[in-house]
């Protein structure tokens, strides 16, 4: 069994713990939870239907003030003395001297005619008679209309009363500024989010509305155009969000009256509480894990103790079943690694292809950022090279049969590794024999072999040395060896015979798998060559790589 296994085990023996001492504890949370819950959002409710009511009856009473007023100046006061033009001014200077709602006020005879006007605007020879409010209040005796813009072409409100003297009938109008019963509703706003405003039957906004839009808008539909008696209270989904919507119809005028309010403000104090509740039981999780830990350490020692005693006796097994193991292995992470290449390819040759529509002398850095992107693309290019080479591994592939130049695959190799050369101060030599033949043999996987002993060459001298590839044609003229030869502490004597071996490495706990130079030994004998190794223990050591001539 493994690290993670019993890893796993220890967490499902800690999470069978958990559970059964967490699940009524839970349960018993919840339901109390749930309860709280629910009657908070009750008492929200209940609140906001009182709240609607108390404002609904404020409304009320400011319009019946503003009547009773103008009633009270029409019927304390006679047609002749209304419309006598002075007199009218006086007494709307007293009208506005305790009520700055009023914006003007007039006096129309009974056929519609202003026979007296006072108010900022030019309406004196204005004939109202065809109009609706004009009707409308000749036959119920009190009018208040809709908000509307009318001859004066902002929104405002008729207040209109009818008075009879003998045969004679007369209306005292009122034009009461919509802005004064606007900032009254918006008075009873609540929250961020919350929204007050007023709407008529046909759905038509009489006070603007922070989320529905300017006075005289069009709105959707709440609760209907039919008229229901009290409060009502109902709940919407708004851009996502739950929003209660608390309703009353005017007693007045045919006005809806509209209160919303988002719970999740009201509602802080229940999250503040469901937090507090969360840390409380994350707290006890915490304490019930540690005791689960401890609990559970000696059952998963023993039983760690008496897997590695069965880990000792299977070690020894085969080179074929480690090599499988490291196929597989080898395989995965080149399965992992080509995913991120491509795409880091792809988008280089995204920045190419729009580098070629730009013009050069437009962008400061030009070359600078095409020799990024070469760089970028060479790279991956050589990351995709080793991925294949591990997938060929993996999969046991047939070496390919190429004519090689093996000085030019040297001094590509040398590059990859030159910034981790100086990097260290270790100095790469290249000693190449400049007639040297050619050979048939797989570029890719002679490199990846020639590239681990680089690897190997500059971990073993680690710092302040030098490490020289020198290639040469031997003795019989058939063969062409290269030959990696390192300055570092070299390697005994008594281990030279087994680092070739699977999971057989000199260097120390956590620095080396093992597999690296047993991976090279297999490639060189598919490509139908060999490697050796000649070290002195403190003078370095040379491997040397060899190759049939084409």
């Amino acid at each position: 069994m493994d690290s993670k296994q019993y890893k796993l085990l220890r967490l499902k023996i800690m999470g069978a713990i958990t559970a059964f001492s967490l699940i009524p504890l839970v349960a018993l949370g919840s339901f109390m939870h749930l309860q709280f819950s629910q009657g908070y959002h009750e008492r929200i409710a209940h609140s906001l239907q009182r709240s609607v009511e108390n404002r609904k009856a404020a409304i009320d009473m400011f319009l019946e003030e503003n009547i009773l007023q103008l009633r009270n100046m029409a019927w304390t006061h006679d047609f002749e003395q209304m419309s006598d033009q002075a007199y009218l001014q006086h007494v709307f200077s007293t009208m506005q001297s305790g009520n700055k709602a009023f914006i003007d006020l007039g006096v129309i005879d009974g056929d519609g005619r202003h026979a007296a006007y006072v108010g900022p605007y030019a309406l004196s020879d204005v004939n109202y008679r065809g109009q609706d409010w004009f009707e409308k209040t000749m036959l119920k005796g009190v009018y208040v209309s809709d908000v509307f813009m009318g001859f004066r072409q902002f929104p405002h409100i008729i207040l209109a009363v009818m008075r009879r003297e003998g045969n004679r009938y007369w209306i005292l109008r009122a034009t009461l500024d919509s802005e004064v019963l606007n900032a009254l509703v918006r008075n009873y706003q609540t929250g961020q989010r919350g929204d007050a405003f007023l709407v008529n039957s046909a759905h038509v906004l009489q006070t603007s509305s922070s989320l529905k839009g300017p006075v005289l808008g069009k709105m959707d539909q709440l609760a209907g155009p039919s008229r229901f008696t009290g409060a009502r209270v109902e709940e919407h989904s708004v851009h996502g969000r739950t929003v209660l919507y608390g309703m009353a119809w005017l007693d007045n005028v045919d006005w809806l009256l509209v209160i919303s309010e988002a719970p999740g403000e009201s509602l802080s104090p229940l999250f503040r509480t469901q937090a507090i509740v969360f840390s409380m039981v994350g707290g006890g999780l915490l304490l019930i894990m540690a005791g689960a830990a401890i609990a559970t350490r000696s059952i998963v020692e023993a039983l760690a103790r008496t897997d590695r005693h069965k880990a000792e006796l299977d070690a020894r097994i085969v080179q074929s079943n480690k090599m499988a193991a490291l196929g597989k292995m080898a395989a995965g992470v080149a399965h992992e690694v080509n995913n991120p290449l491509t795409l880091i390819r792809e988008s280089a040759g995204w920045i190419k292809d729009l580098l070629t529509e730009e013009d050069p002398e437009a962008i400061k850095n030009y070359e600078e950022i095409a020799e990024a992107v070469d760089k970028i693309d060479q790279n991956v290019e050589r990351a995709k090279g080793v991925t294949h080479r591990m997938l060929g591994f993996a999969r046991r592939m047939e070496p390919m049969q190429e004519n090689v130049d093996l000085n030019q695959v040297a001094k590509q190799t040398m590059a990859f590794l030159q910034n981790e050369a100086l990097h260290r101060n270790i100095e790469l030599r290249a000693e190449l024999a400049p007639d040297l033949p050619h050979t048939a043999t797989d570029t890719a996987q002679f490199q990846q072999v020639l590239l681990n002993l680089l690897e190997n060459a500059i971990d073993a001298v680690d710092r302040d040395g030098s490490v020289t590839i020198r290639t040469r044609t031997g003795e019989s003229g058939k063969k062409i060896q290269l030959s990696v030869i390192d300055t570092g502490k070299g390697i005994p004597k008594e281990m030279q015979g087994r680092i070739f071996d699977p999971f057989f490495t000199t260097k120390g706990v956590g620095e080396g798998t093992g597999l690296g130079l047993s991976i090279s030994y297999g490639i060189m004998e598919r490509l139908g060559g060999g490697i050796a190794v000649e070290s002195e223990e403190g003078e370095g050591a040379t491997f040397t790589l060899t190759l049939p001539v084409c």
